[in-house]
Protein backbone atom coordinates (compact mmCIF):
# COMPACT_ATOMS: atom_id res chain seq x y z
CA UNK A 1 0.00 0.00 0.00
CA UNK A 2 2.81 2.15 0.78
CA UNK A 3 4.13 1.43 -2.26
CA UNK A 4 1.43 2.12 -4.27
CA UNK A 5 0.75 5.67 -2.78
CA UNK A 6 4.39 6.58 -3.23
CA UNK A 7 3.83 6.20 -6.94
CA UNK A 8 0.65 7.73 -6.93
CA UNK A 9 2.51 11.23 -5.63
CA UNK A 10 5.48 10.94 -7.80
CA UNK A 11 2.98 10.66 -10.52
CA UNK A 12 0.99 13.90 -9.46
CA UNK A 13 4.50 15.37 -8.75
CA UNK A 14 5.68 14.28 -12.40
CA UNK A 15 2.22 15.96 -13.81
CA UNK A 16 2.46 18.99 -11.95
CA UNK A 17 5.85 19.36 -13.39
CA UNK A 18 4.47 18.86 -16.77
CA UNK A 19 2.28 20.97 -16.73
CA UNK A 20 4.10 23.78 -15.51
CA UNK A 21 6.73 23.12 -18.40
CA UNK A 22 4.04 23.13 -21.23
CA UNK A 23 2.29 26.32 -19.03
CA UNK A 24 5.81 28.12 -19.12
CA UNK A 25 6.34 27.31 -22.91
CA UNK A 26 2.72 28.76 -24.10
CA UNK A 27 3.70 32.21 -22.46
CA UNK A 28 7.31 32.35 -22.95
CA UNK A 29 9.39 35.28 -25.18
CA UNK A 30 9.53 32.08 -27.73
CA UNK A 31 6.12 33.76 -28.90
CA UNK A 32 7.51 37.12 -29.17
CA UNK A 33 9.48 37.47 -32.41
CA UNK A 34 12.63 39.92 -31.60
CA UNK A 35 14.81 40.80 -34.31
CA UNK A 36 18.44 41.92 -34.64
CA UNK A 37 18.83 44.68 -36.78
CA UNK A 38 22.17 45.01 -37.55
CA UNK A 39 23.73 48.25 -39.63
CA UNK A 40 26.96 48.98 -41.49
CA UNK A 41 27.21 52.05 -38.81
CA UNK A 42 25.10 53.85 -36.87
CA UNK A 43 26.51 57.51 -37.43
CA UNK A 44 25.85 58.36 -40.72
CA UNK A 45 21.85 60.47 -41.48
CA UNK A 46 21.13 57.60 -44.20
CA UNK A 47 21.44 54.43 -41.05
CA UNK A 48 19.43 57.33 -38.64
CA UNK A 49 16.92 56.81 -41.23
CA UNK A 50 16.89 52.95 -41.58
CA UNK A 51 16.40 53.04 -37.52
CA UNK A 52 13.76 54.99 -38.03
CA UNK A 53 12.37 52.99 -40.70
CA UNK A 54 12.74 49.49 -38.39
CA UNK A 55 11.17 51.35 -35.30
CA UNK A 56 8.02 52.06 -37.50
CA UNK A 57 7.80 48.19 -38.60
CA UNK A 58 8.33 47.20 -35.10
CA UNK A 59 5.47 48.86 -33.74
CA UNK A 60 2.74 48.51 -36.71
CA UNK A 61 3.65 44.41 -36.66
CA UNK A 62 3.94 44.41 -32.76
CA UNK A 63 7.79 42.77 -32.65
CA UNK A 64 10.95 43.86 -30.56
CA UNK A 65 13.49 45.07 -32.58
CA UNK A 66 16.99 45.12 -31.02
CA UNK A 67 19.09 47.97 -33.14
CA UNK A 68 23.17 47.52 -32.71
CA UNK A 69 25.88 47.89 -34.78
CA UNK A 70 29.42 49.52 -35.15
CA UNK A 71 29.99 52.99 -35.08
CA UNK A 72 32.11 53.12 -38.72
CA UNK A 73 31.76 51.32 -41.47
CA UNK A 74 34.26 49.90 -42.41
CA UNK A 75 34.81 47.89 -38.71
CA UNK A 76 34.01 44.61 -39.83
CA UNK A 77 34.55 42.58 -37.15
CA UNK A 78 32.57 44.56 -34.73
CA UNK A 79 30.05 44.04 -37.19
CA UNK A 80 31.07 40.01 -37.25
CA UNK A 81 30.99 40.13 -33.68
CA UNK A 82 27.58 41.76 -33.34
CA UNK A 83 26.18 38.76 -35.32
CA UNK A 84 27.96 35.86 -33.41
CA UNK A 85 26.19 38.04 -30.10
CA UNK A 86 23.27 37.51 -31.46
CA UNK A 87 23.34 34.22 -32.87
CA UNK A 88 24.18 33.00 -29.33
CA UNK A 89 21.42 34.99 -27.67
CA UNK A 90 19.10 33.01 -30.40
CA UNK A 91 17.11 36.04 -31.47
CA UNK A 92 14.01 35.04 -34.07
CA UNK A 93 15.81 36.51 -36.68
CA UNK A 94 18.54 39.51 -38.51
CA UNK A 95 18.20 42.07 -40.26
CA UNK A 96 21.67 42.91 -41.85
CA UNK A 97 23.47 45.24 -43.41
CA UNK A 98 26.35 43.59 -44.48
CA UNK A 99 29.79 46.36 -44.37
CA UNK A 100 31.46 43.65 -46.79
CA UNK A 101 30.14 41.06 -48.96
CA UNK A 102 32.59 38.74 -48.32
CA UNK A 103 33.62 38.75 -44.60
CA UNK A 104 30.29 38.71 -43.95
CA UNK A 105 29.25 35.44 -45.80
CA UNK A 106 30.53 32.94 -43.04
CA UNK A 107 28.95 34.86 -40.26
CA UNK A 108 25.45 34.41 -42.23
CA UNK A 109 25.77 30.97 -43.39
CA UNK A 110 26.35 29.98 -39.21
CA UNK A 111 23.30 32.07 -38.20
CA UNK A 112 20.99 30.34 -41.22
CA UNK A 113 22.71 27.14 -40.34
CA UNK A 114 21.45 27.77 -36.39
CA UNK A 115 17.97 28.16 -37.13
CA UNK A 116 18.00 32.17 -37.11
CA UNK A 117 16.99 33.53 -40.67
CA UNK A 118 18.82 36.27 -42.05
CA UNK A 119 17.38 39.13 -44.28
CA UNK A 120 19.79 41.01 -45.79
CA UNK A 121 19.39 45.08 -46.50
CA UNK A 122 21.32 47.97 -48.69
CA UNK A 123 24.22 45.82 -49.46
CA UNK A 124 24.40 42.91 -50.98
CA UNK A 125 26.34 39.59 -50.06
CA UNK A 126 28.64 37.36 -52.47
CA UNK A 127 26.09 34.31 -51.32
CA UNK A 128 22.61 33.88 -51.72
CA UNK A 129 22.06 31.94 -48.39
CA UNK A 130 19.55 34.42 -46.86
CA UNK A 131 16.17 34.80 -47.65
CA UNK A 132 15.92 37.90 -48.73
CA UNK A 133 17.37 40.84 -50.40
CA UNK A 134 15.90 44.55 -49.76
CA UNK A 135 17.53 47.70 -50.93
CA UNK A 136 18.36 49.93 -53.70
CA UNK A 137 19.06 49.02 -57.41
CA UNK A 138 22.47 50.58 -56.83
CA UNK A 139 23.90 50.21 -60.22
CA UNK A 140 20.41 51.87 -61.71
CA UNK A 141 21.01 54.63 -59.23
CA UNK A 142 24.69 54.48 -60.71
CA UNK A 143 23.64 54.89 -63.81
CA UNK A 144 21.30 57.95 -63.25
CA UNK A 145 24.51 59.94 -61.61
CA UNK A 146 26.13 59.43 -65.25
CA UNK A 147 23.80 60.20 -67.36
CA UNK A 148 23.12 63.58 -65.04
CA UNK A 149 26.36 63.91 -65.73
CA UNK A 150 26.65 63.67 -69.32
CA UNK A 151 23.08 65.87 -69.77
CA UNK A 152 24.30 68.81 -67.30
CA UNK A 153 28.04 68.49 -69.22
CA UNK A 154 26.69 68.77 -72.93
CA UNK A 155 28.04 64.95 -73.11
CA UNK A 156 31.82 66.22 -73.16
CA UNK A 157 34.11 66.78 -70.14
CA UNK A 158 36.61 66.17 -67.46
CA UNK A 159 35.15 63.73 -64.25
CA UNK A 160 36.46 62.40 -61.01
CA UNK A 161 34.70 59.39 -59.75
CA UNK A 162 35.55 59.09 -56.03
CA UNK A 163 35.13 55.76 -54.73
CA UNK A 164 34.19 54.98 -51.19
CA UNK A 165 35.77 51.60 -50.05
CA UNK A 166 36.46 48.30 -50.59
CA UNK A 167 34.14 45.43 -50.17
CA UNK A 168 31.47 47.47 -50.08
CA UNK A 169 29.03 45.76 -52.30
CA UNK A 170 26.34 48.93 -52.65
CA UNK A 171 28.80 51.26 -53.91
CA UNK A 172 30.14 49.27 -55.64
CA UNK A 173 27.53 49.00 -57.89
CA UNK A 174 26.83 52.51 -57.89
CA UNK A 175 30.38 53.25 -59.19
CA UNK A 176 29.99 50.89 -61.77
CA UNK A 177 27.13 52.19 -63.01
CA UNK A 178 28.46 55.70 -63.18
CA UNK A 179 31.29 54.39 -65.28
CA UNK A 180 29.82 52.38 -67.14
CA UNK A 181 27.62 55.46 -68.67
CA UNK A 182 30.69 57.40 -68.94
CA UNK A 183 32.43 54.78 -71.26
CA UNK A 184 29.30 54.68 -73.65
CA UNK A 185 30.06 58.25 -73.97
CA UNK A 186 33.12 58.54 -75.62
CA UNK A 187 33.53 62.77 -75.29
CA UNK A 188 33.71 61.93 -71.26
CA UNK A 189 36.90 61.94 -70.10
CA UNK A 190 37.42 60.15 -65.96
CA UNK A 191 40.03 61.82 -65.12
CA UNK A 192 40.72 60.13 -61.71
CA UNK A 193 38.66 56.64 -60.48
CA UNK A 194 41.01 55.05 -58.16
CA UNK A 195 40.84 56.75 -54.88
CA UNK A 196 38.98 55.48 -52.03
CA UNK A 197 37.06 58.50 -49.69
CA UNK A 198 37.11 55.52 -46.73
CA UNK A 199 34.44 54.74 -44.23
CA UNK A 200 34.11 58.76 -42.60
CA UNK A 201 33.36 61.99 -43.65
CA UNK A 202 36.78 63.14 -42.03
CA UNK A 203 38.33 60.53 -44.19
CA UNK A 204 36.42 61.37 -47.24
CA UNK A 205 37.28 65.21 -46.52
CA UNK A 206 41.15 64.55 -46.48
CA UNK A 207 40.89 62.39 -49.08
CA UNK A 208 39.05 64.76 -51.35
CA UNK A 209 41.30 67.94 -50.48
CA UNK A 210 44.65 65.76 -51.57
CA UNK A 211 42.55 64.73 -54.82
CA UNK A 212 41.49 68.24 -55.58
CA UNK A 213 44.87 69.47 -55.52
CA UNK A 214 46.24 67.44 -58.09
CA UNK A 215 43.57 69.32 -60.57
CA UNK A 216 44.05 72.71 -59.53
CA UNK A 217 45.21 75.02 -62.10
CA UNK A 218 48.07 77.57 -61.95
CA UNK A 219 45.56 80.31 -61.24
CA UNK A 220 43.64 78.54 -58.11
CA UNK A 221 40.70 77.12 -60.86
CA UNK A 222 39.82 73.17 -61.19
CA UNK A 223 40.86 71.97 -64.33
CA UNK A 224 38.11 69.16 -63.54
CA UNK A 225 34.13 69.72 -64.93
CA UNK A 226 32.34 66.84 -62.94
CA UNK A 227 32.59 65.45 -59.73
CA UNK A 228 30.95 62.13 -58.38
CA UNK A 229 30.78 60.87 -55.10
CA UNK A 230 28.93 57.46 -54.35
CA UNK A 231 27.73 57.66 -50.87
CA UNK A 232 27.06 60.55 -47.91
CA UNK A 233 29.82 59.93 -46.33
CA UNK A 234 32.43 60.83 -49.37
CA UNK A 235 29.07 63.45 -51.07
CA UNK A 236 29.62 65.57 -47.58
CA UNK A 237 33.35 65.33 -47.47
CA UNK A 238 33.52 66.53 -51.09
CA UNK A 239 31.37 69.50 -50.42
CA UNK A 240 33.85 70.24 -47.60
CA UNK A 241 36.85 70.83 -49.44
CA UNK A 242 34.92 72.25 -52.36
CA UNK A 243 33.62 74.68 -49.83
CA UNK A 244 36.95 75.24 -48.10
CA UNK A 245 38.60 75.68 -51.39
CA UNK A 246 36.12 78.57 -52.95
CA UNK A 247 35.44 76.28 -55.72
CA UNK A 248 31.59 75.51 -55.17
CA UNK A 249 29.71 76.27 -58.42
CA UNK A 250 32.64 75.79 -60.24
CA UNK A 251 32.13 72.25 -60.78
CA UNK A 252 29.11 69.88 -60.89
CA UNK A 253 28.82 67.63 -58.00
CA UNK A 254 27.00 64.83 -58.00
CA UNK A 255 26.31 62.90 -54.58
CA UNK A 256 24.29 59.64 -53.04
CA UNK A 257 21.99 59.68 -50.62
CA UNK A 258 21.25 62.93 -48.31
CA UNK A 259 22.09 64.55 -44.87
CA UNK A 260 21.05 68.08 -43.93
CA UNK A 261 23.81 69.87 -44.62
CA UNK A 262 24.03 68.29 -48.52
CA UNK A 263 20.36 68.93 -48.91
CA UNK A 264 21.25 72.60 -47.82
CA UNK A 265 24.24 71.96 -50.71
CA UNK A 266 21.25 71.08 -53.11
CA UNK A 267 19.69 74.21 -52.30
CA UNK A 268 22.49 76.59 -52.72
CA UNK A 269 23.47 75.12 -55.92
CA UNK A 270 26.33 73.87 -54.43
CA UNK A 271 25.55 70.31 -55.64
CA UNK A 272 23.69 69.76 -58.86
CA UNK A 273 22.31 66.40 -58.03
CA UNK A 274 21.54 63.83 -55.56
CA UNK A 275 20.59 60.39 -56.36
CA UNK A 276 18.69 59.03 -53.33
CA UNK A 277 17.44 56.11 -51.58
CA UNK A 278 14.48 55.13 -49.66
CA UNK A 279 16.23 54.09 -46.37
CA UNK A 280 13.16 54.38 -43.86
CA UNK A 281 11.06 52.28 -46.50
CA UNK A 282 14.19 49.58 -46.81
CA UNK A 283 14.42 49.03 -43.17
CA UNK A 284 10.55 48.55 -43.15
CA UNK A 285 10.84 46.33 -45.43
CA UNK A 286 13.26 44.71 -44.13
CA UNK A 287 11.45 43.78 -40.88
CA UNK A 288 7.93 42.81 -42.67
CA UNK A 289 9.73 40.65 -44.52
CA UNK A 290 11.41 38.81 -41.74
CA UNK A 291 8.53 38.79 -39.98
CA UNK A 292 6.52 37.16 -42.85
CA UNK A 293 9.18 34.55 -43.09
CA UNK A 294 8.69 33.66 -39.43
CA UNK A 295 5.45 33.34 -39.87
CA UNK A 296 5.36 31.00 -42.86
CA UNK A 297 4.02 32.99 -45.33
CA UNK A 298 6.05 33.58 -48.76
CA UNK A 299 8.45 36.12 -49.36
CA UNK A 300 10.40 37.84 -52.34
CA UNK A 301 13.95 36.49 -52.96
CA UNK A 302 14.84 40.27 -54.10
CA UNK A 303 12.60 43.54 -53.03
CA UNK A 304 13.54 46.67 -55.31
CA UNK A 305 13.08 49.69 -52.87
CA UNK A 306 13.47 52.40 -55.23
CA UNK A 307 15.82 54.66 -56.32
CA UNK A 308 15.11 58.63 -57.45
CA UNK A 309 17.13 61.51 -59.22
CA UNK A 310 16.34 65.00 -57.38
CA UNK A 311 17.57 68.58 -58.74
CA UNK A 312 16.77 71.53 -57.69
CA UNK A 313 14.18 71.12 -60.36
CA UNK A 314 12.09 68.77 -58.63
CA UNK A 315 13.31 69.18 -55.01
CA UNK A 316 10.39 70.50 -53.99
CA UNK A 317 7.71 68.20 -54.84
CA UNK A 318 6.62 66.37 -51.88
CA UNK A 319 7.63 63.05 -52.75
CA UNK A 320 11.34 64.26 -53.26
CA UNK A 321 10.78 65.97 -50.06
CA UNK A 322 9.83 63.18 -48.17
CA UNK A 323 12.96 61.55 -49.73
CA UNK A 324 14.94 64.17 -48.62
CA UNK A 325 13.85 64.57 -45.27
CA UNK A 326 12.42 61.61 -43.99
CA UNK A 327 10.19 61.90 -40.56
CA UNK A 328 12.48 60.22 -38.76
CA UNK A 329 12.42 62.19 -35.20
CA UNK A 330 8.74 60.42 -35.40
CA UNK A 331 10.09 57.30 -35.05
CA UNK A 332 13.12 58.08 -32.71
CA UNK A 333 11.88 60.27 -30.40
Amino acid sequence: MLIRVKAVILCTLLAALGCQSESKNDASFDDTIIIAVIPKATTHSFWKAVHAGAVKASVELDVEVIWKGPAREDDREAQIAEVETFISRGVSGIVLAPTDDKALRIPVTNAMRSGIPVVIIDSGLDSDDYVSFVATDNYKGGRLAGERMVETLGGSGRVIMLRYQVGSASTMKREQGFMDVMAENPLMNVVSSNQHAGATAELAYQTSENLLARFEAADGSLEVDGIYCPNESSAFGMLRALQDGGLTGSVKLIGFDASEQMVRGLENGEFDALVLQDPLNMAYLGIKTMVAHLRGEPTEKRIDTGVTLVTSDNMNEPRMQELLRPDIDRWLN
